[in-house]
């Protein structure tokens, strides 16, 4: 007969095989003893009970949850969507389980949501971007998470930063310009003024101040297609047009070629060279053919997971947070020469 209980225990399963209810633990457990005998019996009455080992509740015992927090904001645009694809695949494949908690909401959700992880002791948090408010990191730190942060500009002992190395990717950005050769070089940024984006700007300013070329910079709004239509507007209706932009994300870089082609005919890249960075999977299409910088998103995820494995296992030799060593790792994004640069 079918078994009627919503919820079925170990200690049925061990009553249905006729072993004991430590023999079911065992089973369930990588690495215990227990014959293989056993083993069938236990997975048989399992099977027929339709019974499912409660591995939150398994964590608590254990005082882990398994719970890693992906603290995320702008969560629709390709690189961030991308940045959590290979995060959740790399947290699924160590047996973690993925919370996402949507920052872009400026209302008390965003707490709710970091209260309900922290009431279900989440081990650690991934901040993603720069964006979300430093009191997060603060509030998820205070109870005790192991913390990653992804292009931030925060360190807290015991915890992960990882980040980009701008100047490399200004410095073969200039050179690209240099190459086709553009005088009036201008960066297109939004006013985000997260630390990666702000470290990409002023890194270009530098390297091509230092190769005698002045900088227009012009900020607005979100990092979105459409701020890059507003940039475009802003930019190529100066007295002194650019003939090269240096876009700080793709998707700025996109809204950018598309204003530019379509409403003042100029044409990309014999009138105007374009890089962008993130080389999100729009920058490859044929209407785009976007030069740009490619983020290691996918080192990224699984540098930060093997982190957090490693200082799991490392908890048996648990130093305090505040003794703990702040760890950084430091990537180069590497171009990805397409056709909005001349010569490219």
């Amino acid at each position: 007969m079918q078994n009627e209980k919503a919820v079925v225990s170990a200690q049925d399963v061990a009553d249905r095989a006729g072993v004991s209810r430590s023999a079911v633990s065992r089973t369930y457990t990588p690495g215990a003893s227990v014959s293989e005998t056993t083993r069938a019996r236990v997975m048989k009455a399992a099977e027929e009970l339709g019974y499912h080992v409660n591995h939150l509740a398994r964590g608590l015992v254990r005082n882990r949850s398994g719970i890693v927090c992906l603290v995320v904001s702008e969560i629709a645009t390709p690189y961030r969507a991308m940045l959590v694809r290979w995060l959740t695949q790399f947290l699924q494949e160590a047996g973690k389980v993925a919370m996402l908690i949507n920052t872009d909401r400026s209302d008390n959700s965003v707490s709710a949501a970091l209260q309900q992880a922290i009431n279900f002791r989440a081990d650690a948090s991934i901040i993603l971007s720069g964006m979300p408010d430093r009191a997060i990191t603060r509030q998820c730190y205070k109870h005790g998470q192991r913390i990653i942060l992804i292009n931030r500009d925060e360190s807290l002992p015991g915890s992960l930063s990882i980040n980009l190395d701008a100047q490399s990717a200004a410095e073969t950005a200039v050179m690209a310009f240099q190459r086709a050769g553009c005088r009036h070089l201008a960066f297109a940024n939004s006013l985000a003024g997260t630390p990666s984006l702000m470290k990409r700007e002023a890194a270009f300013v530098a390297v091509a101040e230092q190769a005698g070329l002045a900088v227009t910079v012009e900020r607005f709004g979100s990092t979105s297609y459409e701020s890059g239509q507003i940039l475009a507007h802003r930019l190529l209706t100066r007295q002194q047009r650019p003939d090269a932009v240096f876009c700080v994300t793709d998707l700025v870089a996109c809204g950018f070629m598309d204003e530019a082609r379509h409403r003042f005919a100029v044409s990309v890249p014999e009138d105007i060279c374009l890089i962008g960075f993130d080389n999100i999977v729009q920058a490859g299409w044929s209407s785009f053919n976007l030069t740009t910088f490619a983020q290691p998103v996918e080192r990224f995820a699984r540098d930060a997971v093997q982190w957090l494995i490693q200082t799991e296992q490392a908890e048996n030799g648990f130093t305090p947070q505040s003794e703990q060593q702040h760890d950084s790792l430091v990537y180069q994004a590497d171009v990805v020469w397409r056709g909005s640069v001349r010569g490219g």
